[in-house]
């Protein structure tokens, strides 16, 4: 445990009108759905770490933009401030990889009914990404 919140970046990528999700695979989290994403290393921009988690939860390549909302996340033993980066899908089809479970492509509507546990605050984020 850090005394310290954690910078990390949530990676909103769209294509088709949907969004691709991961089921995270790792604490804390684990079992949730939400944009893919992870710590922001040092020395890399916002943009530069929301590509790098993207292509290594899933494989997709995507153009980072910008910062288009954040989430505070304080849970027993963790503090992240989560930035959300909008990112252009490019090119790939998603596999789950490193701490990803799952993957899924899902719209707003997806979102908002789905019975899958989601990570606070995804569909106020889509929403948010779809402006």
């Amino acid at each position: 445990m850090s005394d310290q919140p954690k910078l990390a970046v949530l990676a909103v990528c769209q294509r088709n009108g949907t969004f691709l999700m991961v089921e995270r695979g790792k604490d804390p989290a684990r079992g949730t759905w939400g944009f893919p994403g992870g710590h922001v290393e040092f020395g890399e921009t916002l943009a530069e770490a929301a590509a790098r988690e993207l292509f290594e939860e899933t494989g997709v390549v995507a153009a980072p933009g910008a910062v288009i909302d954040h989430v505070e996340l304080i849970v027993p033993d963790h503090h992240f401030l989560l930035m959300a980066v909008a990112c252009r899908y490019i090119s790939g089809e998603p596999v789950a990889a490193d701490d990803a479970a799952a993957v899924d492509w899902m719209s707003l509507e997806d979102l908002l009914t789905t019975a899958r546990p989601l990570s606070q605050n995804v569909t106020r984020v889509a929403q948010a990404a779809l402006g």
